[in-house]
């Protein structure tokens, strides 16, 4: 059980303790939040109180958070596109629409699944057993290259790469409208939407420095072609930065407009470029991706300015 002790400030005052304790603990959605409250594990200057109390400033909230459950993942024999691999690392070329690793609703057929039918008990723990191997992620609807750590030596190696801003991943994307620059840098903190603890925003408030590099590789009517190359890796850092731009990544239901693209299923968002130091080698390697077929089905059907 871990406990986080919050209390009340005056622009928060008069807040359902719902919706405060959704927007102010980490990875807590407001729906968790009920449930918290109606088990008994909110308290409010030591009592326990009801999902629609009203804040007070000055309140002391406390929220214990149960330890969670861990899943059983299993081995499934699920085709994987290896791109490399040696006794260290994988990079895999994930289609859209797999899941990286289980999570709730997708307790199976995600690639964690996947990975450990292929290489069994070669994968590093450091992320525990429902990310076995899992150095970083790229969302469901997104397609693309993602690199695996076989043991921990790996896995803090790479993880050094990616928090030193070394590590090279650079992804096309097609977003609607057309930006007015070739080329630009989007340099804006990203953090938990204040509204929407489901979606990450542009916002000062419990945030973290992210850097995104844009490049216009093809203008369409209503549309554009982009590359788009990160120094850092927050949580849909292009799909935030591309919608903060007023130019959301096509077929991007969250952060742009709701209703689904023709064929898409999905934004159009493809990892192209991955690049890294091997750690056990010290060579540098960097491997392409083709864009898949729905990408460029979808460019097809654009008209070019």
């Amino acid at each position: 059980m871990r406990e986080i002790q919050m209390t009340v400030k005056l622009p928060d005052a008069g807040a359902r303790l719902d919706r405060f304790v959704g927007s102010h603990t980490e990875g807590v959605t407001r729906s968790a939040a009920e449930k918290l409250i109606a088990a008994g594990n909110v308290s409010v200057n030591g009592r326990p109180q009801g999902k629609s109390y009203r804040c007070v400033s000055g309140d002391a909230v406390l929220v214990s958070l149960p330890d969670p459950v861990p899943l059983k993942v299993s081995a499934q024999n699920i085709p994987l596109d290896i791109v490399y691999e040696d006794n260290d690392l994988l990079v895999v070329d994930k289609p859209k629409g797999m899941v990286v690793h289980p999570a709730a609703g997708h307790a199976d057929g995600t690639l964690v699944n996947a990975l450990l039918a292929h290489c069994g008990s070669s994968l590093s723990g450091i992320n525990g057993v429902l990310r076995p191997g899992i150095v970083h992620r790229i969302d469901k609807d997104t397609s693309g290259l993602l690199i695996v750590a076989k043991n921990d030596f790996s896995h803090r190696s790479l993880a050094a790469q990616i928090k030193a801003h070394s590590f090279t991943r650079v992804y096309e994307a097609v977003v609607l409208g057309n930006l007015k620059e070739d080329h630009g840098t989007v340099d804006a903190p990203i953090g938990r939407s204040p509204v929407d603890r489901k979606k990450m925003a542009v916002t000062e408030k419990n945030s973290k420095h992210a850097v995104t590099h844009y490049e216009i590789i093809a203008r369409y009517r209503g549309y554009t072609h982009v590359r788009l190359k990160l120094e850092t890796g927050r949580t849909h850092q292009i799909r935030v930065h591309m919608a903060y731009l007023g130019h959301p990544v096509a077929g991007d239901t969250v952060y742009g407009p709701k209703k689904p693209l023709a064929g898409l299923f999905g934004q159009c968002l493809h990892a192209r470029v991955i690049g890294f130091v091997h750690p056990r080698t010290g060579k540098y390697l960097e491997f392409t991706s083709s864009l898949p077929e729905y990408f460029t089905g979808f460019l097809s059907h654009l008209s070019p300015l």
